[in-house]
């Protein structure tokens, strides 16, 4: 885990902020997730469940017979990164996939025996460094911490993907627009002229 260095003058190497950084979202995200990494690969070891394996697996468990495509949308992992993790949790045994009862066309996964036995042995750990991370808020920030999280992670979700229908509605708004600016042009053209 990244440890906070002090300099020579006595002032750690927090104290050496930027401040573009310092305010800047994605860089202190980031940084966040830096330290939640290292803190998650301490706590589950380097034999466990990687963060996203674990994610994959309790988002089965909770929902027994989600699509690959519904592990997208709750996970956020982008699909093909989750096919091929799919596949290989298949493989170790960790999941059963079958063909979905609601979309002949679409896959439902299972978790395996194997499965449930690996992801009850690594949520103990999980919940280890989940525990490692917010204690280094105040007690008082905890919960708001969370629901700021869940807020930016549900940001995507919120709003429905624009259709193809739409997109065209859109096109064809902004072709209307650029056309009616155009002959407003040549009207205020032709009247100068005149």
């Amino acid at each position: 885990m990244a440890k906070d260095k002090t300099s020579d003058k006595g002032k750690s190497a927090a104290d050496d902020g930027v401040p573009a950084l310092d305010r800047s979202p994605s860089h202190l995200l980031h940084r966040a997730l830096q330290l939640a990494l290292d803190v998650y690969a301490e706590e589950v070891g380097p034999t466990g469940l990687t963060q996203r394996q674990y994610a994959v697996l309790a988002a089965v468990e909770a929902r027994e017979g989600l699509t690959q495509t519904d592990l997208v949308r709750i996970t956020g992992i982008d699909r093909s990164t989750l096919a091929d993790m799919a596949q290989r949790m298949i493989a170790k045994g960790l999941l059963v996939r079958e063909r979905s009862a609601e979309d002949a066309r679409a896959n439902a996964v299972h978790l395996s025996e194997q499965g449930r036995l690996v992801l009850a042995e690594a949520s103990p750990r999980v919940a280890a460094a989940d525990a490692r991370l917010l204690r280094l808020l105040s007690s008082g920030k905890r919960d708001g911490f969370l629901s700021l999280l869940r807020e930016l992670a549900r940001a995507d979700l919120q709003a429905p993907p624009a259709a193809a229908g739409d997109k065209k509605k859109k096109k064809k708004v902004k072709a209307e627009k650029a056309e009616k600016a155009a002959v407003d042009g040549k009207k205020k053209k032709t009247k100068k002229a005149a």
